[in-house]
C-alpha cells in the first residue's frame, strides 16, 4: 500500500499543471518578502517590516500572511478537489490581508508618508498571484455519461 501511494505521489508532482508551481513560487515570495522592509518612516527613520513597527502599532501582520501562504502551499500539494476549494478561499483572505497591509502601512499619518519599500510591493503581489493560481487548479473532469 506504502509503494503504491507514494507513486502516486510522484506521479501527481510530476504531472502538476504548471500554475500550482507558481502558486507555490507565490506562497513562498510572500514568505520572504514578510522579513523584507516594507516602509521607511523618515520622522521615526526606522524601516518597517512584516515583523517591526514602532512600538508594535501595526501589529505583525508577517504571521499571519506566513501561516496562510503554509496552508496555500500544503493545497497546491493536495490532489483533492476540496483542498483546490479551500485553497481559493484562504487565497482570498490572503489577498484581502495582504491588501489590508498595504493600505496601513502606505497611509500617511499627520502629514508624514511612509517611502514604500520593495518588500511590500512583493508581498501584494505575491498574493495577487496565488490567488489566480488557486483558481486555475489541476484538477481531472471526468465526463459524465449519465446525461445521455
Amino acid at each position: 500500500m506504502r509503494r503504491v501511494a507514494g507513486s502516486r505521489a510522484k506521479h501527481y508532482i510530476r504531472g502538476m499543471k504548471n500554475s500550482q508551481w507558481i502558486g507555490i513560487a507565490a506562497a513562498l515570495l510572500v514568505i520572504v518578502a514578510s522579513f523584507m522592509p516594507w516602509a521607511y518612516f523618515p520622522v521615526l527613520q526606522k524601516e518597517f517590516t512584516g515583523f517591526f513597527s514602532e512600538e508594535n502599532r501595526y501589529g505583525r501582520p508577517g504571521k499571519v500572511l506566513i501561516a496562510f501562504s503554509i496552508v496555500e502551499i500544503a493545497f497546491f500539494l493536495i490532489p483533492k478537489i476540496w483542498a483546490k476549494r479551500a485553497n481559493i478561499f484562504v487565497a482570498a483572505v490572503d489577498v484581502a490581508w495582504g491588501f489590508k497591509c498595504f493600505y496601513l502601512y502606505t497611509a500617511c499619518y499627520r502629514g508624514e508618508c511612509p517611502e514604500k519599500r520593495l518588500g511590500l510591493f512583493l508581498m501584494f503581489g505575491g498574493t495577487i498571484v496565488a490567488l489566480v493560481a488557486a483558481l486555475l487548479p489541476d484538477v481531472p473532469v471526468k465526463e459524465d455519461l449519465s446525461s445521455e
